[in-house]
């Protein structure tokens, strides 16, 4: 067969199925070029999803005749002034995006200049571009795609149902007016919920209300604050707290220099930065912006510029992960506020379902009765009530009078103990319910991690080895991995087929259980294999041996056992949530109860 030239017209069609291959990607090649014209407001409208009809308009900076003219040629383009592809300051750089959406359906583009009296028009259909014209218009640009891919009938059998094409283009849209919060974006059509967010000031309070119509008005009281830089990089944004999370990755934006990416290296230093705090299954909330010189990032790499190559990838992954760490850290023992909204709403599930009616005792087995509590928390047994079985709250922690300024606290003053598994502490605003075995099982992890971080986790000599038979699959795991942890104060050594033997332990692990300690410990080190770093495993085995030492649920805590833990949980980074990504505690601020209540 011999080599021929294909039509320019098919080339554009070739071209369209990289940049436009679905609605959505239409509708961003049109929003990105409307920024890049300096709009301040930017309204999407969609028909059947996108296929029937797209309409763009915005008040940017518009065309002149001869620029609408060359803008559908393939390749001409305003943002190019040099020609240098490592000096992108744009989203749009190519000129690509009219010529191919030209070339698949019925493209109309009207303009005008703020500095001209009339507006100039052009019709592009099958790739067949008429002549510019006259044409009344707004200062701006409105574009209408209609009929998208019917002149390319096979791209329509991929395309998925309205609605879900609708939503797709609801999402990018959102994307880029978080990424954009000082312009006005407004979206409309069928089988999608319209919105119009108006255009924020410039600041931190800006780009806060920006965030709450995007990620949720329980947003920014979730929030942490992120700046942070180092050789020509610049991190921004704010970070959810890691009890407020949610079950997919909707909610990690990610921008370069202006541009939402969902660029692999970022999401990778996103994970690994709430790896410790965050359940595996589960992903944080959040809006990051890495800033740099042009010429330290290529966008040119990918189709739909939706991924970015950086000059120093570890340099830029380690800013990300060090970053969100530190604000993470910072945020101390913080819990997500939504932890005590979703309390207070199940209790008026309850109401309503009893129709206001007195709810009725809920049954717990019988216990037997507390032993005599200790001199000075409260008054001995009467001999009539002997018999009966004893509440589930243990009050004694009341009889104590706490410290002067407790309740001023984050966390409160310890009141009581229920079911021997929850403190119930009060506040000057409300009341503090605390999981203690979760809450203890972050503190001995924290405290952990900071010994083998300052100088090694201390280590206490057996007096009598322990042996511990395993699989042996998971014994020669243990024993491959014994230099590790060693590190963490767990000596072991091969001890026959099938078995270790336990000389050494963490001092802050002395007396546990270590039979089911290594066994657990094995477990850790199959289910991260040697995939993960070396500190993501170590932080693995650190926290399972953290849960072995910890406060279990069922034990009584005596009244300033549990006040001390209160107070190390103030002080303590991450103890908002276990090592598991739970909360520890949720707080219910008074008004709130009191609303229940009917008081307010």
């Amino acid at each position: 067969m011999t080599v021929r030239r294909l039509d320019p017209v098919l080339v554009d069609r070739i071209a369209a199925g990289e940049v436009i291959e679905r609605p959505a990607a239409a509708v961003k090649e049109l929003v990105e070029n409307a920024i890049d014209a300096g709009a301040r407001a930017i309204s999407v409208t969609i028909a059947a999803g996108g296929r029937e009809l797209i309409r763009v308009v915005d008040d940017g900076s518009g065309m002149s005749p001869e620029d609408l003219a060359l803008a559908i040629e393939r390749h001409a383009t305003s943002k190019l002034p040099d020609g240098d592809l490592f000096a992108i300051k744009s989203l749009g750089f190519r000129g690509e995006a009219l010529p191919s959406i030209g070339s698949v359906a019925r493209l109309s583009i009207a303009t005008r200049r703020h500095d001209s009296a009339h507006g100039h028009g052009l019709v592009v259909e099958a790739g067949e571009k008429g002549v510019v014209r006259p044409v009344v218009a707004v200062a701006g640009t409105r574009i209408e795609v209609s009929d998208l891919f019917a002149f390319t009938p096979a791209r329509l059998k991929f395309l998925k149902s309205d609605r879900a094409e609708a939503q797709a283009v609801s999402e990018m849209l959102r994307r880029l007016a978080i990424t954009h919060p000082t312009i006005r974006f407004a979206l409309d059509g069928d089988h999608v919920t319209g919105f119009d967010w108006p255009a924020e000031a410039h600041g931190e309070d800006g780009m806060l209300r920006r965030l709450a119509r995007g990620l949720g008005r329980d947003f920014p009281e979730n929030a942490l604050p992120l700046d942070v830089a180092r050789e020509g990089f610049r991190v921004t944004g704010f970070a959810g707290l890691p009890t407020f999370h949610r079950g997919t990755s909707a909610g990690v934006h990610l921008a370069v220099n202006g541009r939402p990416v969902r660029d692999k290296l970022l999401l990778s230093a996103v994970r690994g930065a709430y790896a410790d705090v965050v359940p595996s299954d589960r992903h944080p909330v959040l809006f990051l912006d890495v800033a740099c010189e042009p010429r330290l990032v290529d966008v040119n790499v990918h189709p739909a510029k939706s991924e970015v190559r950086f000059r120093d990838p570890a340099l830029v992954r380690g800013l990300v992960v060090s970053g969100l760490k530190a604000a993470l850290a910072e945020a101390g023992h913080r819990a997500t506020t939504t932890g005590g909204a979703r309390t207070l709403e199940a209790f008026r599930a309850v109401f309503a379902g009893n129709g206001g009616a007195s709810i009725p005792r809920p049954h717990f087995p019988e216990t037997p009765a507390w032993p005599r509590p200790a001199a000075g928390f409260g008054e001995a047994s009467q001999a009539g009530f002997e018999s009966f079985a004893a509440p589930s709250a243990d009050a004694r922690a009341h009889a104590v009078e706490p410290a002067p300024d407790a309740l001023d606290r984050p966390l409160g003053a310890a009141r009581a103990q229920l079911h021997e598994t929850y403190i119930v502490a009060q506040t000057r605003e409300g009341v503090v319910i605390v999981d203690q075995h979760a809450a203890h099982e972050r503190l001995v992890y924290e405290r952990l991690k900071a010994e083998r971080a300052k100088s090694g986790i201390a280590r206490q000599a057996l007096l009598l080895p322990e042996v511990v038979e395993l699989d042996p699959v998971d014994a020669d795991r243990l024993n491959a991995a014994c230099d590790e942890l060693a590190t963490l104060g767990l000596g072991i050594e091969a001890f026959g087929p099938g078995a270790v033997l336990v000389r050494e332990a963490p001092s802050q692990l002395a007396g546990g259980n270590l039979q089911k300690l290594v066994r657990d410990v094995a477990d850790a080190l199959a289910e991260h294999g040697t995939a993960g770093s070396l500190e993501r495993r170590l932080d693995h085995v650190l926290a399972t041996m953290a849960c072995h030492n910890s406060v279990r649920a069922g034990r009584r805590m005596r009244p300033e056992e549990m006040d001390a833990l209160l107070r190390e949980m103030e002080v303590t980074p991450n103890s908002g949530q276990c090592n598991h990504g739970r909360p520890t505690y949720v707080e219910l601020k008074l008004s709130d109860i009191e609303k229940l209540f009917g008081r307010r």
